[in-house]
């Protein structure tokens, strides 16, 4: 008889709390570092799905018992006997782990990522797709992919060159250099690196700012921030054009405005 708890104990679990108007992914792999297996990613893409759509403020992305993500796991999805057919990778990665980056990378909701521990593989870039991420101070970012004998993916190579720039990217992904994280924040690969003791308050609060702020403008300002990082002024100029028609027909605002006149704090409720 197969224990069904004991097989998703295994494969590992993403876990989902609504906080208000938090949503809270917390990755949970024992003994693996929260690597990523397949259930997970399927799990990790519904809930991100799910939340582009809800009522929600802002998307929180953690890992549990000390690490935030190691990866994919690749052993598992290619040991002995396993024979993956040509194109199997074309076909599939586009719609699992490319699919969760682009929706951190390009959903209205900001996304906050805090790192303990490895990020490494695809769980580096999670955290360098999220809006901000903050990371203790030795949490460990790395890029394994050369020194596993493949190629980099889920949008490294696109990232990191606009993050860090282009040596420092070169560096990471071709040479395999592992990046602390008081180093990640000087380079800009991330928002803040903070003591371990001080990390949750810091995260807590830019959850509680971010929670509070004009969700509509919001989103909109980040989607012509990416887009507009790949195209001509002009362009830019349009995108921004188009996000403030939108933006100043919210309810946000109006009660933008209003405690301007009156000289208050706003209370935006996301609208």
């Amino acid at each position: 008889m197969t224990d069904d708890s004991a097989i998703a104990d295994a494969a590992g679990t993403v876990e989902v709390d609504r906080d208000g108007a938090i949503l809270r992914l917390t990755l949970r792999r024992a003994g693996r570092r929260n690597a990523l297996s397949q259930p997970m990613l399927a799990s990790l893409l519904d809930a991100l799905t799910a939340a582009a759509t809800d009522d929600l403020r802002v998307v929180h992305l953690r890992g549990a018992d000390g690490d935030f993500c190691s990866g994919v796991d690749w052993v598992a999805s290619n040991g002995k006997g396993s024979r993956p057919r040509t194109g199997d990778l074309v076909r599939r990665i586009p719609h699992t782990a490319h699919r969760v980056v682009e929706l951190l990378h390009s959903m209205h909701l900001p996304v906050v990522c805090t790192v303990r521990g490895w990020a490494a593989g695809l769980g580096a870039n999670l955290a360098i797709a999220a809006d901000f991420t903050l990371a203790e101070n030795d949490a460990v970012f790395w890029e394994p992919f050369l020194s596993r004998g493949f190629s980099p993916d889920s949008g490294a190579t696109w990232l990191l060159p606009r993050l860090v720039g282009l040596t420092r990217a070169k560096r990471m992904l071709l040479l395999g250099d592992k990046i602390g994280g008081v180093e990640a924040a000087q380079w800009g690969l991330i928002d803040r690196a903070l003591p371990e003791a001080d990390l949750d308050a810091a995260t807590e609060e830019l959850l509680t700012r971010l929670a509070a702020a004009p969700t509509v403008a919001f989103g909109l300002a980040k989607q012509a921030i990416h887009r507009n990082l790949d195209s001509g002024f002009g362009d830019a100029l349009d995108t921004e054009l188009y996000a403030l028609e939108l933006a100043c027909r919210t309810a946000d605002f109006k009660e933008g405005l209003a405690a301007f006149r009156e000289r208050r704090a706003p209370d935006f409720r996301g609208r």
